[in-house]
């Protein structure tokens, strides 16, 4: 069996890479790190265009109707590019989750507007920093006529500023569930260590909600929490790129530094480290967009495993770049940001190795 992707997904990849490198290079992305809900809607239009936010969606839905892992080659292409857009959020958090949780009516009904780009969506399930199981979400939802009202506050909420639609984790009785709203009684935005991205608090004070028709929070946590890791396999990579180029540059003692024994076996861990972490994303992507069985506990590996992984990778990397990787005007800071916040988004190593710990009945 052919595990590889195909040469129109390579193709897909290839073509993605040089579209960012063109037109998100770090300039572009330096142009929003000072402003706590600035994005890049000229990107975001450039993206629509090309039909990305379509692409994992069905035709029905006025989606391309594409794979899913489609889409994992695109997350991560924008990861490396650590593109300033809620695409993460809109189409691989959001959208996904109401495709899997939705019904017919609610999915014709919601995501052709996040597919053509024309509304960003978010998903809000961290009640306080690390409550991304269903069991600590503390969110109410009461019964209000035909729809419902939610009371609580979302923290955490990545691009919440950017949003307009905002897919809820909330509590109904003993059940938790996703439910849709339009319009929350507020949105904070806040000064999130990632400088390229938006981040807010959600406030929900007895808000007309729509419950998404499947309940419990799975399996978009998982279709996510793939998705999250492939894009920090992007970033991660690109550290290591840029490392790599960096230690063949610059010279010490006549030497170019990468032919020191000592830096050599430093890159030698990172490029193991990313390409480890590589697999442990895209078969925890495939699992869950195949539902395999082991789809759950293949997505905490993935998100365990690279949190810690990548947090090493980061850290060799600005060694090697030495004091020029601690100032402003170096590229390093914004992709370690970049990792740093990820590693603990949708939940760090720790909570991911007690769930897995968890789905072995240990």
């Amino acid at each position: 069996m052919d595990f590889d992707f195909s040469p129109d997904q390579y193709a897909l990849r290839d073509e993605a890479r040089r579209f960012l490198a063109e037109q998100c290079p770090t300039s572009h992305v330096r142009g929003f790190t000072d402003d706590t809900g600035a994005w890049s809607k000229d990107l975001w239009k450039r993206m629509a265009d090309l039909g990305w936010m379509a692409l994992p969606f069905p035709e029905q839905h006025g989606g391309l109707g594409q794979s899913p892992l489609d889409l994992v080659l695109l997350v991560e292409e924008l990861g490396r590019a650590i593109a300033p857009v809620p695409f993460l959020s809109s189409v691989a958090f959001a959208g996904q989750a109401i495709l899997r949780h939705g019904s017919d009516e609610q999915r014709a009904r919601l995501l052709p507007s996040i597919a053509a780009g024309d509304r960003v969506a978010c998903l809000a399930i961290a009640d306080d920093a690390d409550t991304f199981d269903e069991a600590r979400v503390t969110c109410r939802a009461e019964p209000a006529g035909e729809g419902w009202r939610l009371s609580g506050e979302k923290r955490y909420v990545l691009d919440a500023p950017a949003a307009d639609l905002f897919i809820v984790a909330a509590r109904a009785g003993d059940e938790v569930r996703w439910f849709a709203v339009d319009e929350p009684a507020a949105v904070h935005p806040k000064r999130a260590y990632d400088r390229t991205r938006t981040m807010g608090s959600v406030v929900l004070d007895g808000t007309p909600a729509e419950a998404l028709a499947v309940p419990g929070l799975q399996p978009a946590l998982r279709v996510a929490t793939g998705l999250l890791c492939a894009e920090m396999v992007g970033t991660a990579g690109r550290i290591l790129e840029i490392t790599v180029e960096y230690a063949g540059q610059r010279q010490q003692f006549g030497r170019p530094i990468g032919s020191f024994q000592a830096i050599k076996h430093k890159c030698a861990e990172m490029a193991t480290e990313l390409e480890a972490a590589r697999a442990a994303a895209y078969y925890a992507c495939w699992a869950s967009a195949s539902d395999a069985p082991d789809a759950e506990v293949a997505a905490s590996i993935a998100k365990s495993y690279i949190s810690d992984a990548f947090g090493h990778l980061g850290g060799e990397g600005v060694q090697i770049h030495g004091g020029i990787a601690f100032t402003w005007e170096h590229d390093m800071h914004l992709y370690l940001r970049r990792l740093k916040t990820a590693q603990v988004l949708l939940g760090d190593a720790s909570y991911h190795r007690e769930r897995i710990a968890q789905l072995a009945g240990l």
